[in-house]
């Protein structure tokens, strides 16, 4: 009483005792539902905030990496569709000059079919042997898709010439006077290019034209033995006996 009257509080407006309690009796039953106190939250809370600061610079480092991968890709796939585009121009005007070389006349190109993206598209042969209307590759005859595809081949090669190239029963399909035209290509090649071409093949003529011939031979049953012969010295040799 001498509270209330110190502090000048009026009993009268105060709420009845019961009202009181039962406010009293709801907070602590409410403090109750809180459960029992973790004094370690807060550093608790500390470290998760710092696993997340962390996850979060780790995410913004994944998206700068995307990003710059994606920039990369772009950049790539600009500078590989030009060079595509120059090496096909390349290509193209080779396979039409060996073409007409093979066939001695007629004419032939590529064309990018499919996509008009270079890097998404594919390629169609055409070929016109003289005295024939032009067609795809596959209306050719047998000899003629040899000699076409043998002249891409070579186109391909000359694009970026290495200094070896081997050719693997490229001749079997030709004729005779086909094989010497084969023949007199490659050498023409070699010269321009200076590129040493290894010929497997079982065809005479094709020998005569090489410079060195190697094979197997089993002087004795049951062990090979490799030989090696060059033509210009074997020539003198024979002229000589």
């Amino acid at each position: 009483k001498e509270i209330l009257e110190k502090e000048e509080i009026d009993i009268t407006k105060l709420p009845a005792k019961n009202i009181l309690q039962n406010e009293l009796n709801s907070e602590k039953r409410k403090f109750d539902n809180i459960g029992p106190i973790n004094f370690k939250a807060e550093d608790e809370a500390n470290q998760t905030n710092k696993k997340i600061e962390k996850m979060v610079n780790e995410k913004l480092d994944i998206e700068k990496a995307v990003l710059k991968l994606r920039e990369t890709i772009t950049k790539i796939n600009k500078e590989g569709r030009q060079k595509l585009i120059n090496s096909f121009d390349g290509i193209n005007q080779s396979f039409k000059k060996l073409f007409t070389e093979f066939f001695d006349g007629g004419n032939a190109f590529l064309k990018i079919i499919g996509s008009s993206d270079p890097l998404n598209s594919g390629l169609e042969v055409f070929g016109m042997p003289p005295g024939k209307k032009m067609g795809k590759l596959s209306l050719l005859s047998g000899g003629e898709k040899t000699m076409t595809a043998t002249a891409l081949i070579l186109a391909v090669f000359l694009q970026n010439p290495s200094p070896v190239c081997v050719l693997d029963e490229v001749d079997a399909p030709l004729d005779d006077i086909n094989i010497e035209k084969f023949c007199k290509i490659l050498k023409k090649i070699n010269k321009d290019v200076l590129t040493k071409f290894i010929i497997i093949t079982h065809n005479s003529i094709s020998m005569a034209h090489m410079d060195r011939l190697y094979g197997i031979t089993m002087a004795e049953k049951g062990i090979s033995k490799l030989i090696s012969v060059k033509l210009e010295e074997a020539q003198k040799l024979r002229e000589v006996s």
